[in-house]
């Protein structure tokens, strides 16, 4: 009988230390926020509080939910859009964002209970895509693909703000158009390119040919200087001789008597010095000699 006695009271015990356990179990109040995320505390489902990482103590009428703010990514493949003069083209894009810290409650009550909101962020994107290129001509969405990549991403981030996201980096990637389109520009570029040989080839045509005149007008100038250096030379030299000659026949001219009485000097010291012989031979045309006949 006292065994029975004891036996009930270790049961009754057992069944105490069980039923303290369980409650406990079941009323826990020590809660962990994990890094990178922010805890969301609902008191009959009304969110009543937002805790920081570390440990949340919490009373058994609380709930927490963990709530991501780390960055998630969004893949947009083949999203497509439409160029103001009606030209097709798709895009591929990679959208990382997340939860703005200060609009956890806010995302929470509205759109995502864990911080995922890809499936708006995928909507947005092929929303905005669409809304920049219809601003841009073909052409111009090709040459001017930085800019058109930067008006995604201030649209995007726009648009995603409405939703508490804030955008970290956009990748696109895959910018294509149609086949048929591509093959035409590809055409132009090609015969731009030879337009571009063609002009370059003529510019270096009529330079050359520029530079053959130039040479060949300094060639005639140089032999038009020569030719009248020389004709002026020339000139010069007859002018000279011309006048060295008029110089000389008026010298002659004024000293024809001086000559004359030279030449008879000549002859009369010839005379005097004459010793009377006469040669034993004249030959014909040599002078004869004075004879003196007063000795």
């Amino acid at each position: 009988m006292v065994d029975f006695v004891k036996s009930g009271k270790v049961v009754r015990l057992v069944a105490v230390v069980l039923a303290i356990a369980v409650a406990f179990l079941v009323l826990w109040p020590f809660y962990t926020v994990p890094t990178g995320n922010r805890g969301v505390v609902t008191t009959f489902g009304k969110i009543t509080g937002i805790e920081d990482e570390g440990l949340v103590v919490l009373p058994p009428w609380k709930k927490l939910s963990v709530f991501s703010i780390r960055a998630e990514q969004a893949d947009i493949e083949d999203a497509e859009g439409s160029t103001s003069d009606t030209q097709p083209v798709k895009v591929s894009l990679t959208v990382r964002y997340s939860i703005a810290t200060d609009k956890v409650a806010e995302v929470y009550e509205k759109y995502s209970h864990n911080g995922d909101l890809s499936s708006y962020v995928q909507t947005a994107t092929q929303e905005i895509f669409k809304a920049v290129t219809a601003r841009y001509s073909a052409p111009d969405l090709i040459a001017e693909r930085a800019k058109v990549s930067a008006d995604i991403n201030d649209a995007l981030r726009t648009k995603l703000a409405v939703y508490g996201a804030q955008v970290i980096s956009i990748d696109m990637r895959g910018f294509a158009f149609s086949p048929s389109y591509m093959a035409a520009i590809n055409e132009k570029v090609t015969q731009e390119q030879l337009r571009l040989v063609a002009e370059n080839k003529l510019l270096t045509v009529e330079a050359e040919q520029k530079q053959k005149v130039a040479i060949a007008e300094a060639e005639a100038s140089a032999v038009r200087a020569k030719a009248d250096g020389d004709a002026y030379a020339n000139l010069k030299i007859a002018t000279a001789q011309a006048d060295a000659l008029k110089v000389q026949n008026a010298a002659l001219t004024q000293a024809k008597d001086v000559l004359e009485l030279r030449r008879i000097e000549v002859e009369q010291t010839k005379a005097d010095r004459w010793n009377g012989v006469l040669p034993a031979a004249i030959y014909a045309g040599a002078p004869i000699p004075f004879l003196n006949v007063e000795k």
